[in-house]
């Protein structure tokens, strides 16, 4: 790798707007969702700081932009149409990659009306034939995107919950195909990301929001590691740590990118990684982009190095920038 890899995370946009629904499309739990958004999210998430996101994403010009769910507000057709569109305007399906939320799968709904419409924006690499579909028309999870020495592999942790519930899930099937994807692209000496919704960490979210299956996921990433694990879900910053066969795995969750935020940590970011290959391993710069209210754009906020050592090296070193702090092994940043 010649430079770094310029990689932008964002994640809980809930961009979609509820104003055209219409009542024979809340007869479900989405009559719940539609009231959270009608009395609260509609306020929260605001087309004034999507604008300034898109401001702030174009002068940076990264490489490569994730996001790790939660596009719409309660999953109905004409919001995957409006996500679509406002994909279309980030860039192409080239250089974003899309893993669904729990919000994106709020309720069953027919593939073609929805997900299809952002097929491009999740599927692997365009000859790459790994796994099989979990559902008839359903694109490829674990999805792999390979950029120079970088693998993007996207999970699916969205499905259907019960009420008042926001679980994810992934089964074993794709936690199979996951495990030949890490040992593949681990021997081939790759800076594996996986990119999924929901914390694999059990005590960043509450019990009716956690990753069901999580303790079988961690279990794998013990055994065949990975590089980095990029999430939302939690609509809060943190950095946490898990055991894996050279000594720890950063996981990094951001906040809803769009977010007024009654506090801080809930207000609107994303991430930046600037990914390098070393001489032992990896480095990579992290460095946050944090919406200000009394300027209405994003501004430069904490940075911190990362060292990820190769699988014949050793554990990892962090390293933190001036004027940042730091997270602890399990505890949020």
């Amino acid at each position: 790798m010649s430079g770094p890899f310029r990689i932008a995370h964002l994640s809980d946009l809930h961009l979609t707007s509820l104003i055209h629904v219409k009542l024979r499309e809340l007869l479900n739990k989405r009559a719940l969702g539609y009231l959270s958004w009608r009395f609260r999210r509609h306020h929260e998430h605001t087309p004034e700081i999507l604008a300034a996101l898109l401001r702030d994403l174009n002068g940076l010009e990264p490489d490569h932009i994730v996001i790790t769910g939660d596009l719409t507000q309660i999953g109905l057709p004409d919001e995957f149409e409006q996500a679509r569109q406002w994909l279309e305007t980030l860039g192409s399906p080239t250089d974003v990659t899309v893993v669904p939320g729990n919000h994106d799968a709020y309720v069953r709904t027919p593939w073609e009306d929805t997900f299809a419409l952002w097929a491009p924006y999740m599927a692997s690499d365009q000859g790459l034939q790994i796994g099989e579909q979990q559902q008839p028309g359903r694109p490829l999870f674990p999805s792999v995107r390979i950029r120079g020495q970088v693998v993007l592999i996207g999970v699916t942790s969205a499905h259907q919950s019960a009420p008042f519930f926001a679980t994810g899930n992934l089964g074993t099937a794709q936690i199979d195909r996951l495990a030949d994807i890490l040992d593949l692209t681990g021997r081939e000496g790759l800076f594996r990301i996986l990119l999924i919704h929901h914390p694999p960490i059990a005590d960043i979210v509450g019990w009716r929001k956690r990753l069901t299956d999580g303790a079988a996921l961690r279990t794998l990433l013990a055994r065949c590691g990975v590089e980095m694990v990029l999430h939302g879900h939690a609509h809060h910053l943190s950095l946490t740590h898990l055991s894996d066969v050279r000594g720890t795995i950063p996981v990094i969750g951001v906040p809803s990118a769009s977010a007024r935020g009654s506090k801080p940590k809930q207000r609107a970011r994303y991430h930046i990684y600037e990914v390098r290959q070393m001489s032992h391993g990896w480095e990579v710069q992290t460095s946050t982009r944090d919406y200000s209210s009394e300027e209405h754009c994003f501004v430069a906020g904490k940075q911190r190095a990362i060292r990820v050592p190769d699988l014949a090296t050793g554990s990892l070193d962090t390293t933190i920038h001036p004027h940042s702090h730091s997270a602890q092994h399990g505890q949020r940043a």
